[in-house]
Parts: structure tokens; sequence; C-alpha cells
């Protein structure tokens, strides 16, 4: 996508991971969005009210420039609205082939589009563990409204495959659904040790890999229903922690919120010789849902 500069921004509306209109996370894809300021970028992401929009505008070292904001700041990657963005772009043919490069604020990101679906290449896994990333492992269980001597199943973990998330593994389905998160408490715990936020999860689920829930506060994200970046690290540890031995995952998320807007998250490892993780991509199918007017914004 060349030459976009003089070109009118468009807004859409797209929902990623999912196939169904009542499923998934929705974010605003802002195209040609080249002469935005960032003030006006950052007013766009705060009116709209989503967790992320993408705009996308041209790239001199990728195929196309894609800048993320939430209601509060800009972040550096965001997952679905990454599917969301290159889902519009492939659908209205401004991208011809099955691979593009994504140029980010922190650098060029490999995007497929495979059968429909598109997948975004995340780093190798690192993990820090509570002792290290300063965290008490009480505060942990308090912020999900978890009863006083409650026993998590595994230690939670801080895990990154580009940005980090706390991993809390929960013992079952009906514990996680239940969670009453205290998100005060958790944005001073993720502002405290630098993270996204927290993405609870249970592997005791019939129809995935695991099931999970996403707290971001610090990044004005009260609950969200899918989120990219945190189902690679997630799948990272159920193959390293957990010991699941295969390479491709499914992530459910956005089941178990209060208004559920189920979504399916994809993650394909790879492996080396010696089964150590050197790359994986993540990713699913994007529905675009209307074109919406941008001059109230």
């Amino acid at each position: 996508m060349t030459n976009t500069e003089t070109l009118t921004p468009e807004l859409y509306l797209v929902k990623a991971f999912t196939e169904q209109p009542n499923g998934g996370n929705t974010a605003g894809v802002v195209l040609f969005a080249d002469k935005l300021s960032r003030e006006r970028r950052q007013k766009i992401a705060a009116v709209l009210g989503l967790s992320e929009t993408a705009f996308v505008s041209a790239s001199d070292v990728g195929d196309v420039k894609v800048e993320f904001y939430t209601p509060l700041k800009q972040i550096p990657h965001c997952g679905h609205a990454t599917v969301a963005a290159f889902s519009l772009l492939w659908q209205k043919g401004l991208l011809l082939d099955g691979s593009a490069v994504k140029e980010s604020i922190e650098g060029p990101r490999q995007i497929s589009y495979e059968e429909g679906k598109v997948y975004q290449a995340q780093l190798p896994p690192q993990y820090t563990t509570l002792g290290a990333a300063g965290i008490d492992p009480n505060v942990i269980s308090t912020s999900l409204g978890l009863p006083e001597g409650f026993v998590l199943p595994q230690a939670p973990v801080v895990a990154s495959t580009g940005v980090p998330f706390l991993l809390v593994p929960i013992p079952d389905e009906r514990t996680l659904h239940h969670l009453q998160p205290d998100q005060e408490l958790i944005r001073a715990v993720s502002d405290k040790a630098g993270l996204v936020g927290f993405y609870a999860f249970t592997t005791n689920t019939e129809v995935a890999d695991a099931s999970a829930r996403m707290f971001a506060p610090s990044y004005g994200i009260a609950e969200e229903s899918a989120t990219g970046m945190a189902a690679g690290p997630l799948a990272c540890y159920l193959h390293d922690h957990l010991q699941y031995h295969k390479a491709n995952f499914l992530i459910h998320q956005g089941y178990l919120m209060r208004h559920p807007s189920p979504s399916q998250i994809e993650v394909m490892l790879q492996l080396d010789g010696e089964g150590h993780i050197v790359g994986l991509r993540a990713g699913g199918r994007g529905l675009v849902i209307r074109k919406m007017e941008l001059g109230d914004f």
C-alpha cells in the first residue's frame, strides 16, 4: 500500500478472532491515516472507546505502517487489532499476496494471510518469576477476588513474546468465570512491574487448550475479549512449563466475560530440533462490521 498520503482517512469497525458478528474483539481500523496527528489519533481512539484502534499509513520499511492506540495511550503492539487491520487490507485488495511486513514503533513484524486468517509473528518467549518481577503472590489472589488462602494450581509467571503479561493459572472454568477483579489493584501491580495486564486462564476446559480472561486497566481496558499478544505467551507457557508436547494451540477468550464475546485465537509454535521455541505466530479470522464517518471524531 503506497502513495496514501493524499487519500482521505477511512474508519472501519472490524471484529478479530471470530467468524460471527456476536463474538470476537472489535477494533477500530483507520486506513490512510498518514496525515492524522498523534493528538487526533488519540482522540479517535478515546471517542470510539474500544480496547484498541489501529491506524494504517504508508511505510518505507514494510508494506504498511500500523500504530495502535487504546483509549488512554499509544501501545507498541496489538494482536487483535493487527488481525482486524490486515483482514480489512486483504479484503479490500490493498495487499495482494499472502504475506506482508508490518512496520511498528518497535520494528517490523511478519504477517501472513492463509485461508482467510491473519497471523502475526511474535518473538521467542521470555519468562520472569514473581520474585524477579517484584510481585507479591498474595496480592495476585486478592486482586482477582479469590478468597484468602486460595491455592493456585501453579505459580503465576510473567511471560512475554514482545510485551509482558502476568499469566495466572486458575483451577477451573467456574472459578475463572466468577473472578471479581479489583481493577485499581491490578493497575497498581501492572504499573509497578511494567505489565500490560493479568491473563488469568484455566486448562480445565474441553473445547480448547485453555480458556482465558484478560484484565488491563493500566491501558483503559477493564476486560478484553481477545488478546493475541497474550495468547502467544500462554501457548509458550503450556508448552514449556506444563509440558504440552505439540506446536499448535487453540486459546478461547471472551466466553466467560459478564457479557460474553466468544473468541478463538490460534497459536502456532516454531520449534527447533530439540523442541525449543524459536518463534511463533498467533492469529485468526477477521470480520468487517461496518464503515463509519470520521467527521464526528
